[in-house]
């Protein structure tokens, strides 16, 4: 085995805690079953790295090996990035074509070898019907670097794709292998960005009324405590009418729904407004660059946020609409301009 194979998995498997180890090593399967009870995952982390490498020494593991752990401990711990949102679209008139899994991997690898020398491409498919791409970026100079990769989520016969890093430099070249793979003419970034990849794809496909991923039992204590602490206030703070009341539940529910929210953690709104006056004179009058403002909500779960202000009495019901039709619009970063 190379050593940049055993220091990749040795960095790889030191992300990992220990509690979730013969997770993440079984849903690797690379390691067989009968290999895996012998690690005695109670000594020292650095004795059970040590075992792990000697084990894959033995079997002799490629970087793809090695990229295919990564892209397990991805998955698992898919709420540490910041997952952006692409939306594909074909030429009107295109037939929709069969998907073919190993015609995709091919033609994705095949466009960004032709014009990069040094770029490492693994794929991994999902029970969810998730296809995950890791790329690992090269020059036609320099190697490909293992440790700041591109992590991609594709969902077969679907317009959506969700990657994990901003790119800069090579992002139009990913755009092109996604849509040459998958037979679409374009690709848009939305503006979309989340840290929970599921509600992400909740949005995207409009599967509101599913059980996401993140509830308040996977929430830190303290934010469970001050959950808990306001719906203890709730019957303080709501107003004591029963027939305003029963508005605002409505309205509320007219806005949101009574399924489970999406998990978001934040809404960005850009302002640019110019300003108006029929008084002459003045600093503000005579500006002609327009005035801008910046203004972002955050909370662990801002949708959900939303939806209980106007049933606490904290805010009038209904919300603006620029606050209810984040999932409806897809959007979560706005751009408000005058007309």
């Amino acid at each position: 085995m190379d050593e940049t194979v055993a220091e990749f998995i040795k960095r790889t498997i030191l992300k990992i805690p220990i509690s979730e180890m013969m997770t993440v090593l079984k849903a690797w399967n690379f390691l067989p079953e009968n290999q895996l009870q012998t690690i005695n995952f109670r000594q020292r982390k650095e004795s059970v790295i040590q075992h792990l490498l000697l084990l894959c020494e033995e079997k002799c593991a490629s970087i793809n090996d090695a990229a295919l752990l990564d892209i397990v401990c991805t998955q698992v711990h898919r709420h540490k990035k910041i997952w952006d949102v692409f939306r594909m679209s074909k030429e009107p008139g295109d037939d929709v074509d069969l998907f073919d899994m190993n015609q995709f991997k091919s033609s994705f690898k095949k466009v960004l070898q032709r014009a990069l020398k040094n770029v490492t491409v693994s794929f991994r498919e999902t029970e969810e019907n998730e296809v995950w791409i890791r790329v690992a970026w090269g020059t036609h100079y320099t190697k490909p670097q293992q440790y700041k990769p591109t992590y991609v989520v594709y969902y077969p016969q679907t317009p959506y794709v969700f990657t994990s890093s901003r790119l800069t430099r090579n992002i139009t070249l990913l755009g092109q292998a996604l849509t040459i793979a998958s037979k679409h003419h374009e690709i848009v970034k939305m503006d979309l960005r989340s840290r929970y990849l599921d509600s992400l794809k909740a949005i995207a496909f409009q599967q509101y009324n599913q059980v996401f991923e993140i509830h308040n039992s996977t929430l830190p204590l303290q934010e469970r405590r001050l959950a808990l602490g306001i719906n203890s206030m709730y019957s303080r703070i709501i107003h004591e009418n029963r027939v305003e009341k029963e508005r605002v539940q409505r309205i509320t529910q007219e806005s949101f729904g009574d399924y489970p929210q999406p998990q978001l953690e934040f809404a960005q709104y850009k302002l640019e407004t110019k300003f108006k006056s029929d008084v002459n004179g003045g600093i503000l009058a005579e500006r002609k660059e327009p005035l801008r403002c910046l203004i972002k909500f955050s909370s662990p779960h801002l949708l959900d946020a939303l939806k209980s202000l106007a049933p606490a009495g904290i805010a009038d019901a209904p919300l603006s609409p620029l606050l209810t039709c984040i999932p409806k619009k897809k959007m979560n970063y706005f751009k408000i301009r005058d007309k």
